[in-house]
């Protein structure tokens, strides 16, 4: 397999320094994970210098293979009660002011972990509740009445990814079906109309820009507020292949099209995340 090459516009200078290191510390001391350091994402001393930081909650393995994600896929762990204690308490230690709750996916739990994320919105918010809660779900299995637990906790935000176009998911995601990751954002519309929806998707992994602009409208059918869409780049080998570097340009015209369709906020830039600017999208609404 040819290895493609990153163009300029994907070469970035990651620098480090005390905030990493105080970060890294905090981390350490609470036994906590970000995915802002298991994926070394390139915005993440731009994050942590805004106060914004994602904890991955839940364990570090995950029940899926995904072929586009580096996450792990082994020996499920079990789940840390401390957890949403320690969370609160490195949230506060940090001095975050929009914190993101994510996990791995885990089918094994009966409620796919619902009940620990609810148990973490509500620690954080006894802790301050100022700080701005958003939480990045997985599917649930389609559960409404354990995503119903998350919604009842009542984050600012919550977010599901889409990841990419259907006509890939059987390449990308084979166990994730696209129809039931939408029902997700709109079950939470129908059940609090007051809490604001997102998603993301990646791009460059064969998809059309007809599809992309589909699944946009798709995403505002079920009354998504805010998207991200951001350059898929392989974590491997291994992992499903970039088929493509998608030129800025591109990534403006789907910002473009997406304020049209009335999305409040659009992050769409190669180097974007799912979390990446995350706290100014609230400030569009």
């Amino acid at each position: 397999m040819t290895v493609k090459r990153k163009p300029e516009w994907l070469r970035i200078n990651l620098k480090t320094g005390r905030s990493l290191d105080y970060v890294n510390n905090i981390l350490k001391e609470f036994s906590l994970n970000t995915v802002c350091q298991e994926a070394n994402c390139p915005n993440r001393m731009e994050c942590f210098s805004k106060k914004t930081a994602t904890f991955m909650i839940l364990g570090s393995q995950c029940s899926r293979g995904c072929k586009f994600c580096n996450v792990s896929h082994g020996e499920l762990e079990k789940v840390d009660a401390n957890e949403p204690e320690n969370v609160a308490k490195a949230t506060v230690e940090l001095g975050l002011k929009h914190v993101v709750i994510t996990s791995v996916t885990r089918d094994d739990l009966p409620d796919g972990g619902a009940e620990h994320f609810s148990k973490v919105i509500n620690k954080i918010r006894e802790k301050d509740p100022n700080i701005i809660i958003e939480v990045l779900i997985p599917d649930l299995q389609g559960d409404e009445m354990a995503l119903k637990k998350i919604i009842d906790a009542k984050p600012h935000v919550i977010n599901h990814n889409m990841e990419t176009v259907p006509r890939l998911y059987e390449k990308v995601r084979p166990e994730a079906i696209y129809e039931r990751s939408l029902k997700v954002l709109e079950s939470v519309k129908k059940m609090d109309p007051s809490i604001y929806t997102k998603s993301g998707i990646m791009v460059g992994l064969g998809e059309r820009e007809d599809e992309v602009l589909d699944l946009l409208r798709d995403l505002r059918q079920v009354g998504c507020d805010y998207l991200t869409i951001g350059q898929y780049l392989a974590p491997s080998k291994e992992h499903y292949p970039v088929e493509e570097y998608v030129h800025p340009n591109i990534f403006k015209k789907y910002k473009d099209e997406g304020l049209g369709m009335g999305f409040s906020f659009v992050a769409s830039d190669p180097l974007v995340r799912s979390s990446y600017n995350a706290a100014e999208m609230l400030a569009h609404t």
